[in-house]
């Protein structure tokens, strides 16, 4: 079976011809590539004034992000073994409410190395322009201090 046509309005019968240099036509590809687009949708894109959405994918092979990454695995662990005692009927002590605390402290603090080694990817929605002095976009391990 073959494919249908396309209408004649979207039909793209004007070619165009374009030299690039070498160093050009690899930063289109380049930049193509990146967009996970076609050269020539790329190009055509580009010059009718469409956005183009390029997705980088970030890697970190670092050992301090491996290290907290089993720490956070650890805390889970920990909050599974607090939420079954908790759910078999255990006492609420003033103890156990400090070390709950003390958890979601240190999982903040643990945020916080987090975004300085990989940096914060998180950006700001359309309607905030900047972030007031003492804000955080993060939480505050503070609050959870006793």
């Amino acid at each position: 079976m073959a494919r249908p046509k396309k209408e004649q309005s979207l039909r793209r019968s004007h070619p165009v011809m374009l030299r690039f240099t070498d160093t050009e036509y690899e930063r289109l590809s380049f930049h193509a590539e990146a967009a996970r687009l076609p050269l020539a949708e790329y190009i055509r894109r580009q010059v009718t004034g469409k956005t183009v959405k390029v997705k980088y994918e970030v890697v970190a092979d670092l050992p301090e992000l491996k290290k907290l990454i089993a720490e956070f695995g650890k805390i889970g662990s920990n909050l599974n073994q607090i939420a079954r005692h908790f759910n078999s009927g255990g006492i609420h002590s003033q103890e156990m409410r400090k070390k709950i605390d003390q958890g979601i402290s240190d999982i903040y603090e643990m945020k916080y190395e987090v975004l300085k080694i990989a940096g914060d990817f998180r950006s700001l929605s359309p309607g905030d322009t900047a972030v007031q002095k003492g804000d955080s976009l993060h939480g505050n391990p503070e609050t959870y201090r006793q």
